[in-house]
């Protein structure tokens, strides 16, 4: 919709990379202060934070790449140097990483999982408005009134009107980042923020791809998201029974 928002000199700020870095932003700054609530340490947030964007960045690229092998054996660099990403990748490979980060500072993960989740949100939220500036990741054509036009240098077709899937996912993201923060408040057990961040997102993300017409992978008669979307709501399961099974109480706000 904008995807170039400004020029200064030769350097161009792109709408894209500018909702991603306010989102990083804003998410450092809701975790770093819940951290403070909740009396955890407020330096290893930061610390989690670069991981997880370092890392979740690696990742979406990854799984991208494997999504697009096909294309990648074509054309390597044309890939690798696209705006393409599948989110699933970067959050995964952004958990594995701040988990072992945790394990190495021997601090507990599931602490920090849980004040995390919710600006990972937030970060997401942002990434789709970006999304909606570059024309990615679009709806289906549509006639109603929701629908929008991108023009001729977007990632969208051009002149045709589309369902506005990324200012949804937006809403969405924002949404589940103020149910978990609410949530949080009275979370009987240390990790089911983070599950039930699991089970949210995968279910609205396995919704929101049969609104979606862009290009991406399929696995069967599925979305590769739609695909993980499932094993994340199982694993979001498995992640309740085990907290309950464990019996660690959840952090709690530090009057």
């Amino acid at each position: 919709m904008l995807k170039d928002m400004f020029t200064i000199g030769g350097f161009t700020v792109h709408g894209y990379g500018l909702m991603i870095a306010i989102g990083f932003m804003l998410a450092v700054f809701v975790a770093t202060h819940r951290a403070k609530a909740y009396g955890l340490n407020q330096e290893a947030i930061v610390d989690v934070a670069l991981i997880a964007i370092i890392s979740g960045f690696v990742g979406a690229k990854l799984l991208y790449v494997i999504v697009e092998f096909k294309d990648f054996i074509k054309d390597p660099l044309a890939v690798l140097g696209s705006e393409g990403f599948v989110v699933y990748g970067g959050i995964i490979a952004g958990v594995l990483a701040c988990m072992l980060y945790c394990i190495k500072k021997k601090l507990s993960f599931m602490s920090y999982f849980d004040i995390v989740m919710p600006s990972i949100s937030i970060a997401q939220g942002f990434g789709r408005l970006g999304c909606f500036l570059a024309g990615c990741c679009y709806g289906s054509e549509t006639s109603c009134a929701l629908g929008v036009t991108f023009p001729e240098n977007s990632m969208a077709p051009a002149g045709v009107k589309v369902l506005p899937t990324q200012l949804f996912s937006a809403g969405g993201d924002f949404l589940i980042a103020g149910i978990l923060i609410l949530y949080a408040r009275k979370a009987k057990y240390k990790g089911n923020t983070a599950a039930l961040y699991l089970v949210l997102y995968g279910m609205g993300r396995f919704l929101i791809e049969f609104l979606r017409d862009d290009e991406r992978g399929v696995v069967g008669f599925l979305s590769t998201s739609q695909f993980i979307s499932i094993f994340f709501v199982v694993i979001a399961a498995v992640l309740f029974y085990a907290n309950k099974k464990r019996g660690v109480a959840a952090d709690m706000i530090r009057e």
